[in-house]
C-alpha cells in the first residue's frame, strides 16, 4: 500500500505507554493528602491528556494557589515514585522502531512535563527514534493546536500529511484545529463511545491492530 503519511505523532501516555492507571491514582492520592474531597478515579482519568495545571483546574475550578501547588507536587511525588516502572504496550516499541527504519518521521505531543517525557523515554530506550518532542512545558495544553504545528514546522510536513494519534478527545480535537488526520485508540484513557462523538478517521482497540495498520500504509 502507497505509503500515506510522512509525520506520525504520538501522544504518549495512554497511547503508548499503559499509564492510565498510575496517573489516576497519583492524582487521586494526591487529592486526598492535601484534604480535598474523594476524587471520583473516573473523574481523575477523564482530564489524562491535559497538562497538569490544566487538569487541576478542570477537577477543582480555581483552587487557592497554596493548595494547587501542594496537589500539584504530590501529584508528581506519587507519579515519579513509579515512572520507571510504567510498561510500553505490548508491540509499542518494535512499532516505533520499524516506522523509523522505514523513514516516517515520528514525534511525540503530550501534556507530560518534559521531565516526565525524558525520563519515560529514557526508560524504555526509544529516545533516538523520535525526531521530535513537544510537551507542556514547552506549549499550549491540548486541545490548542501548538504542539503539532510547530512539530510540522520543525520537521516541514504538511497537514495532510500529519497523522496524530491519541486516546482521549483531547488529541482528537488538537488534530482537528491543527488540520491533520486522527486516529483514536480506546485501550487508554477514554472508551470508544466517547472518543467516536469526535469522529476520528480511524479507531484501533488494541495496539496490535493500530500496529498492523500503520504498517500497511508503505510501500
Amino acid at each position: 500500500m502507497q505509503k500515506q503519511y510522512d509525520l506520525i505523532v504520538w501522544d504518549w501516555d495512554g497511547t503508548l505507554a499503559d499509564s492510565t492507571g498510575m496517573i489516576t491514582n497519583a492524582i487521586v492520592t494526591a487529592a486526598a493528602q492535601v484534604g480535598l474531597p474523594p476524587l471520583d478515579p473516573a473523574k481523575a482519568t477523564s482530564i489524562i491528556g491535559l497538562g497538569l495545571r490544566e487538569s487541576i483546574y478542570a477537577l477543582y475550578g480555581d483552587l487557592p494557589e497554596a493548595q494547587a501547588r501542594e496537589l500539584a507536587a504530590n501529584y508528581n511525588t506519587n507519579y515519579y515514585a513509579g515512572e520507571s516502572e510504567i510498561p510500553l504496550f505490548q508491540g509499542a516499541s518494535e512499532t516505533i522502531i520499524e516506522l523509523n527504519k522505514r523513514g516516517y518521521k515520528l514525534a511525540v505531543a503530550t501534556g507530560k512535563g518534559r521531565r516526565g517525557l525524558n525520563l519515560a523515554l529514557s526508560h524504555c530506550g526509544l529516545t533516538q527514534y523520535f525526531h521530535a518532542t513537544k510537551t507542556v512545558d514547552e506549549c499550549f495544553s491540548k486541545p490548542h493546536p501548538q504542539m503539532l504545528d510547530e512539530l510540522m514546522d520543525e520537521l516541514v510536513v504538511m497537514p495532510e500529511r500529519t497523522l496524530m494519534i491519541g486516546d482521549t478527545h483531547y488529541d482528537m480535537q488538537m488534530a482537528k484545529n491543527a488540520r491533520v488526520h486522527a486516529a483514536a485508540v480506546t485501550y487508554g484513557a477514554q472508551s470508544t463511545t466517547h472518543l467516536s462523538a469526535y469522529k476520528p478517521e480511524q479507531m484501533f482497540h488494541q495496539f496490535n491492530e493500530l500496529s498492523t495498520w500503520l504498517l500497511s500504509h508503505d510501500d
